[in-house]
């Protein structure tokens, strides 16, 4: 179907960035498009292995950082976001930015059909128009997170202050709970409309794209059964078609491919609870809680009585494992939780009969890993688009958000009221059917991982095929 098409990916090295660029590129390969991959050597090196039968369709391309020494000694050999803390991120796009010459150079050699481009490198824009390669936006974020920041031209000019963010913009065209909090917007300006240290803000850089005559299209990881109104809604915004690829769930691996003991024992835990009465709890690693906020959460699993597994990466600020949570905490639990430091087979887990909800930062890619399993929400969003999923969700009627102050903080008090109305209220049972009935949308693999790229593929030949 995709035979002699050639794709490149270029996506941003966040790791919530790379797995659905990697994602699609595997979907596109099962329909026999050849794809080159493009990321630093480090970052390559964690994703998941390629498997053998889609090998011969993927490249990795692995591009080194080509930086000064003194923003070398800033990253401190860090390739990806999850390297970093946030106020060093900005280094890391200068790096990035220094790659474009060595990509032009790949671009120019390789001549491919497609670029698929994140929503960071502007200058692909340039090496897409100098070799006439068609270009398009592939967004890791919903329709609704994506649009309600507009078209290119209302990225430039239609946001004026902070308070702007923080109600559904006019031209959704339709009543929505998709905005920003207050608190959420102050950083939410800060991060994406200021200009930082690499010289340009993030909104620019996607404007630039948006604006771009060699721009053909934008994919959104999304489908029509989930958010058929913000993708349509979009694509009148921009004036170009707008596709979703489907949600490209991840693969489940066997059980008996999980061959660490102590998650063996944690899954024989699992075995033992009753069906759909466990909490997973997990924030990723991007989300970097402070101490105030991994203690309110422990106390407020603790006081909802509720079991729960909890997978927790180690904070900077704990000095050991034992640092991470409250003196007494994991003794006190022992009987009804589960608190695993560091990484966690998180898609394994979510998938066992006895979870029934999830607490997370309602970060788009584990939205979609929890309800193809129809497991209840509860968010506590953080950064980026996090804030804008959670209202989506709540709006559909999936979803609990955690109540929080002005300031943004919450107390133990509104994560257990939040996990039990969840899970066990009365008040909760018309959101326990939701997410049930959400699975038929987001657990159809036939739906996502055919018919959906079936189109896409379609699109791109077709568009390929066009004289220019």
């Amino acid at each position: 179907m995709g035979e002699d098409l050639h794709v490149v990916m270029l996506p941003w090295s966040a790791f919530g960035h790379m797995m659905p660029f990697l994602q699609l590129s595997m979907a596109l390969a099962k329909a026999g498009v050849h794809v080159s991959f493009i990321s630093t050597p480090k970052n390559i090196q964690r994703l998941p292995k390629i498997p053998p039968g889609l090998a011969p369709f993927i490249d990795l391309i692995e591009f080194p950082l080509q930086t000064s020494p003194e923003i070398e000694l800033l990253l401190e050999g860090g390739e990806a976001t999850v390297d970093l803390p946030f106020e060093k991120i900005q280094y890391l796009k200068i790096a990035i930015d220094q790659m474009q010459n060595p990509i032009r150079q790949f671009i120019a050699k390789k001549k491919p059909d497609w670029i698929l481009v994140d929503f960071f490198p502007h200058w692909v824009v340039d090496i897409a128009e100098e070799f006439q390669v068609k270009l398009m936006l592939f967004s890791v974020f919903t329709a609704a997170a994506i649009g309600f920041f507009g078209s290119g031209n209302q990225l430039l000019t239609g946001w004026s202050s902070i308070e702007s963010l923080t109600v559904p913009p006019e031209w959704f065209g339709f009543p929505s709970l998709v905005a920003y909090k207050e608190f959420e917007a102050i950083t939410t300006y800060t991060g994406l409309f200021t200009e930082n240290c690499s010289g340009i803000s993030d909104v620019a850089r996607l404007a630039k794209i948006l604006n771009s005559s060699q721009l053909q299209a934008v994919a959104i990881r999304s489908c029509n059964e989930f958010e058929g109104n913000y993708l349509n809604m979009y694509e009148r915004l921009i004036g170009k078609p707008v596709i979703p690829v489907g949600l490209l769930p991840p693969e489940i691996r066997e059980r008996r491919e999980i061959t660490d003991g102590s998650w063996r024992r944690i899954f024989e835990w699992l075995d033992k609870q009753n069906p759909k009465s466990v909490v997973f709890v997990g924030f990723g690693s991007e989300c970097k809680l402070n101490k105030d906020q991994v203690y309110e959460i422990a106390y407020g699993l603790e006081l909802s009585g509720l079991p729960f597994i909890w997978a927790l990466r180690k904070p900077s600020w704990a000095i050991d494992e034992q640092g991470c949570l409250p003196i007494g905490f994991v003794d006190r639990i022992s009987q009804k939780g589960i608190v695993c430091i560091g990484w966690a087979p998180q898609v394994e887990i979510l998938a066992h009969s006895s979870i029934g909800g999830s607490l997370f930062h309602s970060g788009w890619g584990s939205v979609i890993e929890t309800l193809q399993f129809g497991h209840c929400l509860v968010v506590l969003p953080f950064i980026i688009d996090q804030p804008l999923n959670a209202r989506l969700l709540v709006e559909k009627g999936l979803a609990v958000e955690v109540k929080r102050s002005e300031d943004g903080t919450f107390s133990a008090d509104d994560i257990a009221k939040s996990l039990r109305q969840a899970m066990v209220s009365e008040e909760g049972q018309q959101l326990r059917i939701r997410a049930s009935e959400a699975a038929a949308v987001f657990g159809d693999k036939k739906l996502h991982q055919v018919d959906y790229i079936t189109a896409f593929t379609q699109f791109l030949n077709k568009e390929v095929a066009k004289p220019s």
